[in-house]
């Protein structure tokens, strides 16, 4: 078995030291001569999509052990966006995605590992475990934690069952007189019921499917339950490919390429995933010297269809998927239509169309997984908005979108916090034919590029998601939906049209015509434009002002800087 980068602190009489230190550890000489597998574990306390983790840690050691070389674990940070929602917390949620993927780099570097298995399961920790696997270039394989199951309750009014954005919504109901806040409490107390990602298509899970469609997990990884034993035997596979992995000389960027960029954006488009994609896989495949442009999403968009619509689009969950037929069943649809490169190779030594086939991979609940003679739209879940509002682009979660907000023109109130924006929201302040402008929320002038659940939840559990839309320089968790725009660019911090909004200002919403314009004559916004002095933070927190310096357009996947 081949194990020559642990050699540079293992083998050679100046390395005795070395192997002191390795034998402080309680390793015998035999376990030092093995390979040796990084096991990055997302494990902690604080969130519960990761509060199983270790379970999953133990197994992929397992596994690794099974094989020939000799595991050893080390922690990743892990932020739990639910929490660290609508306070200043959610401002380090998005940089956790770098500290991530560098602290990995770090770890990985200063002890040469000979290969690692990464488990991440929340939302930062998957891109940036992946944004890591692609740098460093080793044999790797991601096991994600799998999704948690839906609320076993009934939501009582609509009769679907209950997830983490079926409380957040619940919050404008009680504004509105729908629900108690008893009856609220209840619906917090049993909507999460376990460990795992949320149920939903939201960022985590959306991440974790992808994962498996770009190749660098194993199938299964994006649905099969976080309770489920066939999780823990993932996570045993997963110890034991990495080993194959290594003897073959397996390179995550000798299976990421132009083809996986394709099949990722084409899943995405397919399963209706978070917005906060078009983030991610640009950080992520840059790692790989990989472009994928606002203009590649819209490009796969337009042509490949919307075949699921999971919560908070629709009422099925990820549960629901898996029991459908999970990733490969959506591939498979894709794959009979030419939308998806079946010679991409994977973690498991074949290419996509071997998987397929070894899967015996069908589509079993045709309500779940639209076949591509009925989805459910002939366009992707991801729309992309220029116009004079967004001239670098805007993103929305198009099939989350009412039919009555795919184009119309609305109102601008404007806010320039958040908080100032919810305020207004559920104070009664934000009537039919608005919209709720939200800015210097973006990466830099956040900084940190909060998400928006609160404010856009609220305006659904309000029950004005038909009449009002919310647009915005931040960003949208995976659970918005609603006529949510986010990602606007520039942002108002970089001197972007957003920032001389005022009240009162018609802007016209046309996502089927990807338009995006604020209508004001081109020489009012001109001169707006050029007496525009973006406001200046003081931003207390020397990581968000580092971060601030270095971050760039969420255009390009607010990717730090060169």
């Amino acid at each position: 078995m081949k194990a020559t980068r642990s050699l540079r602190m293992t083998q050679g009489l100046e390395k005795a030291p070395h192997r002191s230190l390795l034998y402080a550890l309680g390793l015998t000489r035999e376990e030092i001569q093995r390979p040796i597998i990084g096991i990055v574990n997302g494990f902690n306390e604080v969130v519960p999509g990761h509060i199983h983790l270790r379970t999953l840690a133990e197994a992929a050691k397992a596994g690794v052990r099974s094989a020939g070389g000799t595991p050893l674990e080390f922690p990743a940070i892990a932020v739990c966006d639910g929490l660290a929602m609508n306070h200043e917390g959610m401002k380090f949620s998005l940089p956790s995605r770098e500290i991530i993927a560098d602290s990995i780099e770090l770890m990985a570097t200063a002890h040469p590992f000979d290969a690692l298995v990464l488990i991440p399961n929340c939302d930062k920790t998957v891109p940036g475990m992946l944004m890591a696997m692609l740098r460093l270039n080793i044999p790797a394989i991601l096991i994600s934690g799998g999704p948690m199951l839906a609320g076993s309750t009934m939501s009582d009014r609509d009769g679907a069952a209950s997830d983490l954005i079926s409380v957040f919504e619940g919050v404008g109901r009680v504004r509105v007189g729908d629900m108690s806040e008893d009856a609220l409490e209840d619906m917090a107390k049993s909507a999460c019921p376990g460990c795992g990602s949320c149920a939903g298509m939201y960022t985590a899970n959306t991440m974790n499917c992808l994962a498996e469609t770009i190749g660098l997990a194993l199938p299964g990884n994006g649905t099969i339950p976080a309770v489920s034993a066939d999780r823990i035997r993932l996570a045993k596979n997963a110890g034991t490919s990495v080993m194959a992995l290594l003897e073959k000389n397996i390179l995550p960027r000798t299976i990421v390429t132009e083809k996986s960029v394709a099949n990722a954006t084409a899943v995405d488009m397919a399963l209706g995933g978070s917005s906060n994609t078009v983030l991610h896989l640009p950080a992520i495949f840059r790692e790989a010297g990989l472009p994928l442009t606002l203009e590649i999403f819209d490009e796969v968009s337009r042509k490949t269809p919307n075949l699921c619509k999971l919560s908070p689009a629709g009422r099925p969950h990820i549960q629901d998927l898996h029991a459908a037929g999970g990733i490969p069943a959506v591939m498979a649809e894709l794959l009979g239509g030419n939308l998806l490169h079946g010679d991409a190779l994977t973690v498991t030594g074949h290419t996509v169309a071997e998987n397929l086939k070894a899967l015996r991979a069908k589509n079993r609940n045709p309500e779940v997984i639209r076949p591509l003679s009925n989805p459910h739209y002939h366009e992707g879940g991801i729309a992309i908005l220029k116009g004079s509002l967004a001239p670098q682009g805007a993103v929305v979660k198009q099939f989350a979108v009412l039919p009555s907000m795919l184009k119309r023109t609305v109102t601008a109130k404007v806010f320039d916090t958040e908080e100032d924006a919810v305020a207004a929201i559920l104070g009664g302040k934000i009537k039919a034919g608005d919209c709720v402008v939200v800015r210097y929320e973006g990466p830099k002038g956040g900084p940190g590029m909060r998400e928006m659940l609160t404010p856009t939840s609220a305006i659904a559990g309000m029950g004005l998601d038909g009449d009002v839309a919310l647009i915005t320089d931040g960003r949208f968790s995976g659970g918005s939906r609603g006529a949510a725009i986010g990602h606007v660019s520039p942002e108002a911090a970089e001197r972007g049209p957003i920032g001389v909004v005022v009240d009162g200002d018609s802007i016209l919403i046309d996502i089927p015509g990807r338009k995006l314009d604020l209508l004001i004559s081109e020489a009012e916004l001109t001169k707006r434009l050029r007496e525009f002095q973006p406001q200046e933070k003081a931003i207390a927190s020397s990581l968000l002002r580092r971060y601030s310096r270095q971050v760039g357009s969420a255009a390009g996947g607010a990717i730090f800087k060169d």
